[in-house]
């Protein structure tokens, strides 16, 4: 490939990783009716080990170190287990594909605010930082509040997407410390094997039965194809080369993506507060993460 081409593809990572990675929320909500969350997200870790096991095999590509297994399994578990099982539990239990997609939006404020804050005096959270913080919240308490009166939003489903933000921002900046540069789909295999050990004797503990209908077939392909083998591989790869803030930033352009997306294929409800709020969220973090050194 010629270096020109390979600078355009580079380029053009972050932006088809945010496109990706944004239909997530959308495909929870189509899949939850006829499933439950962590049946659904063993049988998807497992088909996609299955093809990255099969990628690997065919590419001869070879293992991590065992030196890193362990910690590509706490990572693992963090922005895997923890993280899409906290989404796809709270889309369960009723909460709307954007809201939830704005609610784990917040994850750059989290990331910039604690790289700040433990950086040995490197850099302090700063006046502008504080404002963005500010911000972010303030929208995000306009997009909620009108929610919770309809129902939306309850202690359950947002006590949910908060473990999952907490759980992928610990794993952005567990990953980014800790795991070393290796192949992404070896590793990504490390990876999905410990969330699996992990979310499936947590499924068998489900109750509902699992229903084969279309809409549940066409989520566990995209969830399989385009999430795992697409988005968090992307998502891997652009850790490895970036520092942690500046992926994360990315993930501000996520909520509204999803929001575009949810009222076009569900209908979700889009007013002008919880656009002002989305927007006030978007402008909150790019605040935090332009600041942060």
């Amino acid at each position: 490939m010629p270096p020109s081409d390979s600078r355009a593809l580079l380029r053009a990572m972050p932006w088809v990783f945010v496109l990706i990675w944004s239909t997530g929320f959308v495909v929870a909500r189509l899949g939850m009716p006829h499933a439950p969350p962590l049946g659904f997200l063993s049988v998807r870790y497992a088909l996609s080990v299955a093809c990255f096991a099969l990628w690997i095999a065919l590419a001869r590509v070879a293992l991590p170190p065992r030196a890193q297994w362990i910690h590509l399994g706490v990572s693992g578990v963090l922005m895997h287990a923890g993280y899409l099982g906290g989404v796809w539990s709270a889309v369960k239990a009723g909460m709307g594909a954007g809201t939830v997609a704005l609610l784990v939006g917040l994850q750059p404020v989290l990331t910039a605010i604690w790289l700040s804050a433990t950086a040995g005096g490197q850099a302090r959270v700063s006046a502008r930082q504080w404002l963005g913080l500010l911000l972010g919240l303030v929208g995000l308490v306009l997009v909620v509040w009108r929610k919770l009166g309809v129902g939306e939003v309850t202690p359950a489903n947002l006590l949910l997407a908060t473990g999952a933000l907490l759980s992928i921002t610990a794993g952005t900046l567990y990953q980014k410390r800790f795991v070393r540069v290796a192949d992404v789909r070896a590793a990504s295999v490390v990876q999905l094997l410990a969330a699996l050990a992990v979310s499936a004797p947590l499924a068998v503990l489900e109750t509902e039965p699992m229903r084969w209908h279309p809409e549940m077939l066409a989520a566990m392909a995209w969830s399989v194809l385009a999430l795992t083998l697409g988005g968090s591989s992307l998502l891997y790869l652009l850790i490895q080369r970036g520092a942690a803030t500046q992926v994360t930033s990315l993930l501000y352009l996520v909520p509204p993506c999803t929001a575009g997306m949810a009222r076009l294929l569900f209908g979700e409800a889009f007013t002008a507060p919880m656009l002002l709020g989305m927007l006030l969220t978007v402008a909150g973090v790019a605040l935090v993460v332009r600041d942060g050194r």
